[in-house]
């Protein structure tokens, strides 16, 4: 039998817990090499870890643990949450944590991990301090311009804001560079692909080629809708509640984001988006709904083209992807 260990994991340390003839077992471990070896004393031939993606803290112990060839899962903290709140569980310590992991990898036997090329990884750390560059330099020019507005303005405060957009701007054209050219060593043909269709960006391009492993992670674009937190939801109970339906937001805020930003240019030169904006406007949708709609539609268009290795062609239907 498949010996399942939970692993509840934090900064510094993280919590092991499994069965052993009806008893549970627990462990405390550094994580750090040191901690990982004392780990595999205990791990028997065919073990299966389970551990929450708690952050960026996860990550050197589930690569160390498939480079030595055993079985990893990583579970979204969410999923964990429901399935103690679903067992009705009050406790809430790490070491509790840590049985409630293993409980359920042997009650639901999560897809194995893997891990992401570096060439991934990097995209993606790149792209999160851009969106941090894009938000500090948002934040100086509207400082520099709340002191103008004012009318009276210290030069050398004026000299030394205008010094900061100017070095973050240098950061951020050199940092896009970068992510550019690892997107299109890794990725030409998709990205060149992707960027045929009307509304979708270099950035957007790359951010979409990235967390779908090149459209190898996903079989239908409704799965990449739900991924990406793009699936509509009903709030309804019998004949009295009626809520007001909404997006799930339980994905990727940062390819969500892009997608909106792109539905904007899109609306003007998508033709099946201008058809869509059309209709749903002479319906009296509000504005952000539409967007939405539309971001989702070039989601679908993303997956046909990236999935099936075409070009955008604006008279071409694919009921499955369109």
């Amino acid at each position: 039998m498949c010996k399942v260990i939970g692993i509840d994991i934090s900064k510094q340390t993280f919590d092991v817990a499994f069965k052993k003839e009806e008893r549970w077992i627990h462990l405390i471990c550094k994580n750090e090499k040191k901690g990982f070896k004392e780990l595999l004393k205990h791990l028997t031939k065919g073990s299966h870890i389970v551990m929450e993606a708690s952050g960026p803290y996860y990550l050197q112990l589930a690569t160390y643990l498939y480079t030595q060839s055993i079985k990893v899962s990583v579970v979204n903290p969410l999923v964990i949450r429901r399935y103690s709140q679903m067992k009705l569980l009050r406790a809430k310590t790490d070491k509790k944590d840590a049985q409630t992991i293993a409980q359920y990898g042997m009650d639901q036997k999560p897809k194995l991990w893997q891990p992401q090329d570096e060439a991934v990884i990097e995209i993606r750390q790149i792209h999160s301090v851009l969106e941090m560059i894009e938000k500090q330099k948002r934040q100086t020019k509207n400082q520099l311009e709340a002191f103008k507005s004012s009318g009276i303005i210290c030069k050398e405060v004026q000299k030394e804001l205008k010094q900061q957009i100017s070095t973050l701007e240098r950061r951020e054209v050199r940092l896009e560079k970068r992510m550019n050219e690892l997107a299109k060593q890794e990725y030409a043909d998709t990205l060149t692909r992707l960027e045929s269709i009307p509304g979708i960006g270099k950035k957007t391009a790359i951010m979409l080629t990235v967390i779908t492993n090149n459209f190898k992670n996903f079989d239908t674009h409704k799965q990449l809708i739900a991924y990406v937190g793009f699936s509509p939801r009903k709030y309804e109970s019998g004949t009295s509640v009626r809520g007001r339906g909404h997006i799930c937001k339980m994905g990727k805020a940062q390819i969500r984001k892009l997608l909106y930003l792109c539905s904007w240019s899109a609306k003007k030169c998508n033709k099946n988006c201008i058809e869509m904006y059309n209709r749903l406007k002479e319906k009296g949708k509000p504005e952000r709904v539409i967007k939405i709609a539309l971001a989702n539609k070039l989601l679908k268009q993303a997956f046909a083209i990236g999935k099936y290795q075409r070009i955008y062609n604006e008279n071409f239907q694919l009921n499955t992807c369109f």
